[in-house]
């Protein structure tokens, strides 16, 4: 009974074996003709692992018919990692064949720093070989400016960059770029005199931009600034010296009327005190019968100055009548 125990487990682990080999016998085959030779052992590890043996020897054949030698253990931990290592041994093959430096770390690197963005390394590797185009602002917009004559110009400019794999973990993005360039491209219109001087000669504006260093510390490399587009817009000088005659004149207006209200005050005041001195005089020629009584009893006035006095009032009275009807005549001869 104890042999056919013993017997019945040496064909278990036979038969375990026989199906591990029949699993990875296909890939060590592969990997063995492919000068890229795996140990089954390590297959085995791999599956353990939950590493697909099969992404792993492929990579590594990839590598090896590229002239490029990478350990399992390479592959496995940056896998692990969360990467992709498909696109990790495309990009130093590509980087490998146009004679870019690129370690296989700073590879891994930029790949997990792309990860969960629409970028991967080999578009990383393959923009430092061929550079790529950036519309500046994009979207088909244009940037707006003013020169110092007032004159509102708008511009549009492509930026052709190439990846720089040394800064390209940390570095700025192409948002980055895109917001330096315009700008640039802002202050160099806001400093030409005239907006004839820019339409004339646009590359003035590149040479500008490119001189402030605008990729430092960015994933890329400026080659070169190009102003693809220039038209003219409005007036901003004229428009903004037209509101500000209009804030004058409402300012002058306001103190205009500042000063009007004033003057009523005062023709106000100065009306209340005309009336207060008339009240006045009309008291004083009151006490004139008062006093001229007082004079009669007192012996101080007799008839005739009392008579004199009629004349003289009576007088001044006729001469007031003549001198208002001429006035009145005067001016309805002007009128008419």
């Amino acid at each position: 009974m104890t042999d056919f125990i013993i017997i019945g487990i040496i064909a278990l682990v036979a038969i375990i074996i026989f199906l591990v080999l029949a699993k990875f016998i296909g890939i060590w085959i592969r990997a063995r003709v492919s000068n890229a030779p795996v140990g089954l052992l390590n297959l085995v590890a791999m599956w353990i692992r939950k590493v697909p043996p099969a992404l792993i020897v492929d990579s590594r054949i990839t590598a090896a018919k590229a002239g490029l030698d990478f350990s399992t253990d390479q592959l496995e931990a940056h896998y692990l990692a969360g990467g992709h290592v498909d696109d990790v041994v495309l990009s130093m093959i590509a980087a490998d064949k146009a004679a870019i430096p690129l370690a296989f770390d700073r590879a891994c690197a930029i790949d997990l720093a792309v990860k969960g963005t629409t970028k991967t390394v080999l578009e990383a590797v393959r923009t430092s070989i061929n550079p790529a185009v950036i519309d500046c602002p994009g979207g088909g917009k244009k940037i707006d400016a003013v020169a110092r004559d007032g004159i509102q110009l708008r511009a549009r400019a492509r930026v052709t960059v190439r990846t720089n794999l040394d800064r390209f973990v940390g570095g700025a993005t192409e948002e980055t770029i895109v917001a330096r360039v315009n700008e640039g491209i802002v202050t160099s219109i806001g400093s030409a005199q005239s907006h004839k001087d820019v339409l004339e000669n646009p590359d003035h504006i590149s040479h500008r931009v490119l001189e402030r260093g605008l990729d430092a510390n960015t994933q890329f490399e400026i080659l070169s600034i190009d102003i693809a587009d220039v038209d003219v817009g409005e007036n901003i000088g004229a428009t903004l010296q037209a509101s500000q005659a209009e804030a004058d004149k409402q300012v002058a207006q306001a103190k205009a009327e500042v000063r009007r209200a004033a003057a009523v005050a005062t023709e106000q005041e100065m009306s209340a005190r005309t009336q207060e001195m008339r009240a006045k005089l009309v008291e004083s020629e009151a006490q004139v019968p008062m006093a001229i009584a007082e004079a009669f009893r007192s012996g101080n006035l007799g008839v005739m100055d009392y008579t004199n006095y009629r004349n003289i009032v009576a007088d001044t009275d006729m001469r007031q009548s003549i001198a208002t009807e001429v006035s009145d005549d005067e001016e309805d001869e002007a009128d008419s």
